[in-house]
């Protein structure tokens, strides 16, 4: 017989995965729910939520398979693949980040903790939430190194962050004439070069640290504070990135591969619908990465809202001219594919296990 602890943690984790589940699927129903009354020329505002929670699950299963269903099974199977790329290829450079503490994590653990994190993904706020429970399952894998287990989920993002914020930098230069040709693209872009210098500060600073003298007077203060000298190992670790040459251009290297599996999702959802995406490859490669960059703000869960419009006015824009609903059902696709994977996710989460593998590793 199943021991009652046992049985009580059964149930409580199968509870957590049903509600987050049917959480994740309301919020999906509402979106296409409210995009439907749009179109009837209907105010999704001025319903009441009981309204809204029967106009959710009433139409939104229907809005939503005939939003899917308009894409070719072929390039939708594509997408959902190189969504699969992006997971794998992040599990390869956050082992890397945790080589540099020591820390060894088998692929197969390593990738378990990263679905669990997306599933996660899929209703905290902004686009990085799950990092939160990455972390938390990640340090109870080891007893001794938990704050600098911590510290590699922060670095991983934080470098991932960076990244992408670089990759699309560098198409804004390529397709410099599109920015400047409108204001939208020109917000955008202003708000991913200040997210790009706020990075690239702060990655320097806590790779370098600055002067010796003033970095060991901080250290001294922080020690006097609660818990300083879990932040003084915090701010040991993160130094040790910077002390290995050869550590950024690795994981820039495997970040550019996985922005441009990122863009290669949406250029296989959009050739599923039939939109003309490839004599608007660079700029496409342009607005997808800025999308998920803005979009993993914590403003809203998982970025709804947030991406599904920065989506219709930057695809619809005059430099490419993609129908707005058009755009609105690319986006809402792209976020399908996460859920399918996030689904993956809760089925480890629900199986998932602590082992301790780093303390044995």
């Amino acid at each position: 017989m199943t021991p009652k602890p046992n049985l009580l943690k059964f149930i409580f984790k199968l509870a957590i995965c049903l509600i987050l589940v049917a959480w994740i699927l309301h919020t999906v129903f509402a979106g296409e729910a409210e995009n439907g009354l749009k179109l009837e020329g209907r105010n999704w505002a001025e319903l009441s939520l009981v309204e809204k929670f029967r106009e959710s699950w009433t139409k939104g299963p229907s809005s939503l398979w005939k939003t899917t269903s308009n894409v070719e099974l072929g390039w939708l199977m594509i997408s959902l693949i190189f969504m699969g790329f992006t997971i794998v290829i992040g599990v390869i450079r956050w082992r890397i980040v945790l080589s540099v503490q020591g820390l060894k994590f088998s692929f197969r653990r390593a990738m378990g903790i990263s679905l669990v994190a997306h599933f996660f993904n899929s209703f905290l706020l902004g686009a990085t939430g799950g990092d939160l429970l990455k972390a938390y399952f990640a340090s109870e894998e080891t007893s001794h190194k938990k704050v600098e287990t911590i510290t590699t989920v922060a670095v991983d993002r934080l470098l991932g962050l960076f990244s992408m914020l670089l990759f699309c930098s560098i198409l804004a230069l390529i397709n410099w004439d599109v920015v400047i040709s409108e204001k939208r693209f020109m917000a955008v872009m202003l708000l991913v070069l200040s997210m790009l210098f706020l990075s690239g500060m702060f990655m320097m600073l806590s790779f370098w640290g600055g002067p010796t003298n003033s970095r060991l007077k901080f250290e001294l203060f922080l020690k006097k504070l609660p818990k300083g000298a879990s932040l003084v190992r915090c701010i040991e670790a993160c130094r040790s990135y910077g002390e290995k040459p050869s550590f950024l251009p690795r994981v820039l290297g495997w970040s550019m591969l996985l922005n441009f599996a990122c863009v290669m999702q949406i250029l296989a959802l959009g050739l599923g619908l039939g939109l003309d995406m490839g004599s608007h490859l660079l700029v496409i490669m342009l607005i997808v990465p800025a999308v998920i960059c803005i979009s993993a703000l914590p403003i809203t869960p998982s970025g709804i809202g947030i991406r599904e419009n920065l989506y219709v006015a930057l695809l619809s824009s005059t430099a490419i001219g993609i129908d707005q609903k058009a755009a609105l059902s690319l986006s809402i696709l792209a976020f399908a594919g996460s859920l399918l994977w996030s689904l993956v996710g809760g089925i480890v989460y629900f199986f998932f296990r602590s082992k301790n593998t780093l303390d044995r590793g």
